[in-house]
C-alpha cells in the first residue's frame, strides 16, 4: 500500500489564486538547499509587530526577495523534467497547467523564531520564509490582497554525519588554605543529539580538596545571538536537573545524569528560539546553527547553540561547560533531494490562471484568459 500523500492547500479570498505545497519544510544541506517551485519567495528577518510599523518604516529586512513569471511560459514545459506527483497534477489540470521551478541560495538563514511570552501578541522576532501567488500587470505593482495568496514555509537543516567526536570537558579549582585541588570533568556521549531524545551527562569529581562540595546541578543552555540588527544574546535554560548530591572531602563522585530539553517543558516561556512555526503544526526548539565558513554571520539573523552546564557550591560557585549540537535527524537515503538547476523565470502579468505544488518543491501555474487578469491555482 503505497503512503498517504498530504498535500497543503490555501486560496485566496476571491477564489481567483490558489496554492499547492507537497511540503513546507525545506531542507538546508549546507552545500546545497532542496528546491522550491513558487510564484515569489521572500526571506524577512522581522524584529517587530505589524501593527506598529509607523510613518512608512517597517520593523523587517528583507533578506531575500524573487519573482518568477509562470505564465506566458518562458519554456516549453515538454522538455523540462517532471517528478511523479507533477505529472499527475498536469494530467488532473490539463494542458494549460505550466511548470516553473526554483532553488534556494545556500547562504539564507534557516527558519526562528522567539517564542513570544503569554501577554505578548503578534511576532516579535522571526527569520520568516513565505511563498506568495498573485496576479498583476508588473511584479513590481501593488498586490492586490483579494488576488494574492501567501503560504510559510520553513527552511531547515539536518545533523551532519555522525562522528566519533565525544566532547568534554575537564578542569582542576584549587582553593585558598586547601593544598590538594578539586578536579572537575564534564563529557557528552556525542556531539549532536536530536529533538526529542534524552541527553546523557558524564560527571566526575575528585574532591581531593579541604572544600565539601554539595548543591550540583545541571543544565541545558539555549544561547541565541541577534547578530543581523545588533549583539543582542538571549541565554535561557531549556533543561535542569538539580540534585542533592554532595561530594565531602577527600572523596570521589562518577555519575551519570540525564536531561530533556524540549519545547513541552518551555511552553509560553518568553524569548525561547523555536524553529520557525507553521499555522495548526507543532515545532520544536530552535536547531543548532550550521554557517558555511564563508557565508557572513551578520545576515544570518539569528544564531542559535547550546551547551550543558554543570554547577556547584564550594565555598563559591563552581562551574563547567560542554557545547553541543540540537538538531533534526537525517532521513534515510533516498527521502532528500539535491537541487535541479532550471532556467530563470521571470515576473507574473495578463492572464487568468490557477497554480500548484509537488512533492519536489515543483509549483505548476494554470491559465485561461480572464479579464486580463491571471488567477492562480494547482
Amino acid at each position: 500500500m503505497t503512503p498517504k500523500q498530504v498535500i497543503f492547500k490555501k486560496v485566496s479570498r476571491d477564489k481567483s489564486v490558489a496554492v499547492y505545497l507537497a511540503k513546507r519544510d525545506f531542507v538546508d544541506h549546507c552545500d546545497f538547499v532542496d528546491p522550491v517551485v513558487y510564484v515569489m519567495l521572500s526571506c524577512t528577518f522581522r524584529y517587530g509587530r505589524q501593527d506598529m510599523d509607523v510613518m512608512g518604516v517597517a520593523f523587517r529586512r528583507d533578506l531575500f526577495l524573487v519573482t518568477r513569471q509562470v505564465y506566458p511560459e518562458l519554456q516549453d514545459k515538454e522538455k523540462l523534467t517532471h517528478t511523479k506527483i507533477q505529472q499527475k497534477l498536469l494530467r488532473k489540470l490539463g494542458d494549460n497547467a505550466f511548470p516553473f521551478f526554483f532553488e534556494f541560495p545556500d547562504n539564507l538563514p534557516c527558519s526562528v523564531s522567539l517564542q513570544p511570552g503569554p501577554l505578548d501578541e503578534g511576532k516579535k522576532c522571526a527569520v520568516e520564509f513565505e511563498v506568495k501567488a498573485f496576479c498583476g500587470e508588473a511584479q513590481d505593482e501593488k498586490i492586490d490582497k483579494q488576488s494574492s495568496v501567501r503560504l510559510t514555509i520553513r527552511k531547515i537543516q539536518f545533523s551532519p554525519e555522525n562522528t566519533e567526536l565525544a566532547p568534554a570537558a575537564e578542569m582542576t579549582f584549587e582553593f585558598l588554605m586547601s593544598e590538594k585541588p578539586l578536579q572537575v570533568k564534564l563529557s557528552l556521549q556525542k556531539e549532536t543529539f536530536y529533538h526529542g531524545e534524552p541527553l546523557k551527562a558524564n560527571v566526575e569529581i575528585t574532591n581531593s580538596s579541604s572544600r565539601n562540595i554539595k548543591d550540583i546541578s545541571l543544565s541545558v543552555e539555549q544561547v541565541t545571538n541577534v547578530v543581523l540588527y545588533s549583539n543582542d544574546k538571549y541565554v535561557k535554560s531549556v533543561a535542569k536537573e538539580e540534585t542533592d548530591d554532595s561530594v565531602p572531602s577527600g572523596t570521589t563522585l562518577k555519575k551519570e545524569y540525564t536531561l530533556h530539553p524540549l519545547l513541552a517543558y518551555n511552553k509560553d516561556r518568553r524569548g525561547i528560539a523555536l524553529d520557525g512555526r507553521l499555522k495548526h503544526e507543532d515545532t520544536n526548539l530552535a536547531s543548532s546553527s550550521i554557517v558555511k565558513q564563508e557565508v557572513l554571520k551578520e545576515v544570518q539573523g539569528m544564531l542559535v547553540s547550546y551547551k550543558v552546564v554543570l554547577k556547584m557550591i564550594a565555598s563559591g560557585e563552581v562551574s563547567l561547560e560542554v557545547p553541543f549540537k540540537l538538531m533534526h535527524s537525517k532521513p534515510e537515503a533516498g527521502n532528500t533531494h539535491k537541487p535541479v538547476h532550471l532556467p530563470t523565470l521571470g515576473a507574473v502579468g495578463g492572464w487568468v490562471g490557477q497554480t500548484s505544488y509537488n512533492t519536489h518543491s515543483k509549483l505548476q501555474l494554470q491559465a485561461s484568459p480572464q479579464r486580463g487578469r491571471m488567477l492562480f491555482s494547482c
